[in-house]
């Protein structure tokens, strides 16, 4: 075994053992050094530091096989093992006062010492706040920031896409193994980031989706980037743990508004009250951030190439109705009232203006218009 591999080793051997948290990893780090000298110490000496029982479990767990499992998953092209000894591991993690052990990646390792955002928001996310994601990250990205979110569906998704337009990238953060993609349904988008971003995990290989391990990854998504962007969030939504995560780390936290009438738009104006900065464009992050890469000036960016973002010309009778509408979620009760009109005659207009592009139907026979930018 070669000097590096061997040194590899003997931070695997730490980071896997089962019931040997980060707290006694930092402790026997502390105490003696690089792991290869903990393992070296002896046991009297590693009990003296962590106790009988953590020593116990140091010194007679047999992890070989999952040991060089990860050895030879990290000499696979384009697969990287980072450990806290490392220099292309992100400072801001270590200045974060919880870095993990050891980093898994895959694709465009030199991401992480890029200065980035992290853009985070519902999974079930409005088409609204779907294009909105997209729209900010392309123009962060084509400005130069870095584009971190967690890989989960909705707005997520969208942030990854969108960053993955410019040349800065996108890094997903995620709650699994390296080895495995959750949620399926993003498969092909973790592989493409895999290629031409970057995916991180802390957690093993084979580790499934477990759920306390999100919270865990928020916090790398709060530490590495120099803000967190909140694009869409219920008052119950894991992203304002991020949002919180960063802030408490001196981080600066940005959220998105939207309608009075809205789940979605209940957590940004919860957090904008308590003092994050209501942002309607990329250009006013980086103002925010004295960002001196490429100016961006759109409040939209520009769709990808194919993409049909043109609102297509509708009768009379439908612009009318759109007026009616507003921007905000509205019921058919309340359009009936406004319009004049019989429910019959406005589900026939609204399934026009949904199939259109032009209105995006909600739960409980809710209805909200599209801005053209969407459409």
């Amino acid at each position: 075994m070669s000097a590096a591999r061997a040194e590899r080793a003997a931070w695997l051997r730490l980071g896997l053992i089962p019931g040997i948290g980060p707290a006694t990893q930092r402790a026997l780090l502390t105490a003696f050094g690089l792991p290869e000298a903990v393992f070296a110490s002896g046991r009297a000496a590693i009990a003296a530091t962590v106790g009988e029982s953590a020593a116990a479990l140091l010194l007679d767990t047999d992890n070989q096989a999952e040991i060089e499992k990860a050895l030879d998953w990290a000499e696979t092209p384009g697969n990287h093992l980072l450990t806290l000894a490392d220099a292309a591991y992100p400072q801001s993690l270590l200045q974060a006062g919880d870095p993990p052990l050891i980093l898994y990646a895959k694709g465009r390792i030199e991401l992480l010492q890029s200065p980035s955002l992290a853009m985070v928001g519902s999974r079930n996310a409005t088409a609204q706040g779907v294009e909105n994601a997209r729209a900010f990250a392309a123009n962060l990205s084509q400005a130069g920031m870095t584009v971190v979110s967690g890989l989960a569906l909705g707005i997520d998704a969208a942030a990854h896409r969108g960053g993955l337009e410019g040349p800065a990238g996108t890094i997903a953060f995620i709650g699994t193994g390296a080895d495995r993609i959750y949620p399926v349904r993003n498969a092909e988008l973790a592989r493409r980031i895999a290629v031409e971003g970057l995916i991180v995990s802390e957690f093993a290989l084979g580790t499934p989706p477990l759920s306390h391990n999100f919270p865990r990854r928020n916090r790398l998504i709060a530490a590495i980037t120099r803000g967190t962007l909140v694009v869409e969030a219920a008052l119950a939504s894991g992203s304002l743990i991020t949002a919180r995560l960063a802030g408490e780390l001196g981080r600066e936290v940005f959220a998105i508004p939207g309608s009075i009438h809205s789940p979605l738009s209940k957590g940004c104006h919860q957090l904008i009250r308590q003092g994050a900065k209501l942002v309607e464009s990329a250009q006013d992050i980086l103002e925010e951030l004295s960002w001196g890469g490429s100016a961006v000036s759109d409040r939209v960016a520009p769709a990808p190439a194919g993409a049909v973002h043109q609102a297509p010309a509708v009768e009379p009778e439908a612009e009318r109705l759109l007026s009616l509408m507003g921007f905000d979620p509205i019921d058919i009760d309340s359009l009936c009232t406004r319009s004049n009109l019989t429910p019959e005659v406005l589900f026939a207009m609204l399934l026009t203006l949904e199939l259109d592009g032009r209105v995006e139907k909600l739960p409980g026979n809710r209805f909200q218009q599209l801005p053209p930018s969407v459409a």
